[in-house]
């Protein structure tokens, strides 16, 4: 598409493997993570530092070893100083928000080309010491550590796990399980049907892998010459479902078990279930089985002209048709993605049955449906029988890939590039996306030539 007298393309892509919480990634700091990808990036682009007009990164994990992420990449990558780099925090559309920053960055005249990626080392979240610096235990770090066991027992002190508190909403106060949680039991999407759909995106996640589709555009994490993981983690540990199905069943619900009922939840979610009833037949149906993994790792690619593209001989995965980001409550945070959708294809001037290919960011299997039901509801737009029928989703989703939350973004739009260019026609493409706070984003891609 034509924007003010640019066509946007996104162009040689590449992401890591997608390690799990706690395993083979942990000890890779998200940077190190991002220049492995750029690095890659800019291998298959051939590109020079020099050519690079700017670097966007999407980082959701934000502390204080590496702020603004974005430029501590390029200048470990070797970019040249007055290389500008910016870092965006929006959660799980992070990604696809630094893509669209890039976009603005050239329709502004700021530049060609820029390197566009997400990263997020799950498993590096600090725990924090929360208070303030005016008391007399918090002054220091000296004084942290000589007044350690004074500070547990502190009111005015509290230390807080950041990676939980980062999936809690502050506002709507639930966590994103939660969400999932309340979205099933408010569209009446039982554990049967949650199950089912996320042992299908793991087949179809395995499927692909076996074809080198993911691999094709994949880099290894090395350290001093040692691989430490080539392959996804995820899809390796949840495949054992496809032969065992009965361990979807054994997992137990999140929200109804021998700790805490149902009952409990509907108690404590009460403003936010609205008159969903809850009746003897009622069931909690979330487990850590239909919802994804916690994950590290990277993705990135390249945001830049198709004049300019054509003239490095870039490989071009698809053209940015058009784009939205819209919010719903935040305890309906699934739902998101399919108002952003529907915005974007009005803009686009696209149906969506004229949509070849689909790739929804799968956080929870129950937020997925819900928004299947929510989509035909309230659009007309026939989300199931299109990933019935192969449409969305084709290679796996987050639920069996994985979730490092800024990589996310990036991922789904080099799933959806790659398997468009795969079709060898002419074919459209939407990226879909929610974030916690209510967020969704949509972008559709268009891949104009085979």
């Amino acid at each position: 598409m034509n924007f003010h007298g640019h066509t946007i393309v996104l162009c040689n892509g590449a992401r890591t493997p997608f390690g799990a919480l706690g395993k083979l990634l942990a000890d890779v700091s998200p940077e190190e993570l991002m220049g492995t990808v750029f690095a890659e990036v800019m291998k298959r682009a051939r590109l020079r530092p020099a050519q690079v007009d700017g670097v966007m990164v999407g980082w959701v994990g934000e502390d204080s070893h590496a702020l603004n992420i974005a430029r501590v990449a390029a200048l470990q990558l070797g970019l040249p100083v007055s290389t500008p780099a910016l870092t965006l925090q929006a959660n799980c559309v992070a990604g696809l928000e630094a893509v669209c920053a890039a976009v603005g960055r050239i329709l502004a005249g700021d530049g060609e080309l820029f390197l566009v990626g997400g990263t997020e080392s799950m498993s590096r979240v600090p725990f924090a010491i929360r208070g303030t610096r005016s008391s007399a235990l918090l002054r220091s770090l000296e004084t942290v550590k000589a007044h350690w066991a004074e500070l547990l027992q502190s009111a005015d002190v509290s230390l807080v796990d950041m990676l939980e508190e980062g999936l809690t909403d502050p506002v709507a106060h639930i966590n994103m399980g939660a969400t999932a949680e309340v979205l099933a039991q408010i569209f009446r999407i039982d554990r049967a049907a949650q199950d089912r759909y996320a042992m299908e995106s793991v087949r179809r996640a395995v499927a692909a892998t076996r074809e080198g589709f993911h691999s094709s555009h994949m880099v290894s994490v090395m350290r001093n010459g040692v691989t430490l993981l080539e392959h996804d983690e995820t899809p390796l540990h949840r495949s054992v479902i496809l032969e065992k199905p009965r361990l979807m069943e054994k997992a137990p619900a999140l929200f109804d078990n021998g700790v805490y009922s149902l009952g409990d939840f509907y108690r404590d979610n009460a403003v936010h279930l609205g008159d969903a009833p809850l009746t003897e037949t009622s069931h909690g149906t979330v487990t850590l089985l239909n919802s994804c993994g916690r994950s590290d790792g990277a993705a990135g690619l390249i945001v830049t002209t198709a004049e300019k593209a054509k003239g490095l001989g870039l490989e071009v995965l698809a053209e940015v048709a058009g784009w939205a980001f819209r919010g719903v409550e935040p305890e309906r945070m699934g739902l998101a993605p399919a108002v952003a959708a529907q915005e974007t294809l009005k803009r686009v001037g696209l149906s969506f049955d004229q949509l070849d290919l689909i790739e929804l960011h799968e956080p929870f299997a129950a937020s997925v449906l819900a928004l299947f039901k929510f989509a035909k509801e309230t659009f007309g737009h026939d989300w199931e029988s299109a990933q019935a029928a192969g449409r969305v989703n084709a290679k796996g989703g987050t639920l069996a890939l994985g979730h490092p939350i800024a990589a996310t973004g990036i991922r789904i739009l080099l799933t959806l590039g790659y398997a468009l260019k795969g079709l060898h026609r002419p074919c459209w493409g939407m990226a879909g996306a929610c974030a916690s706070g209510g967020m969704g984003g949509a972008m559709v891609l268009r891949r104009p030539t085979a």
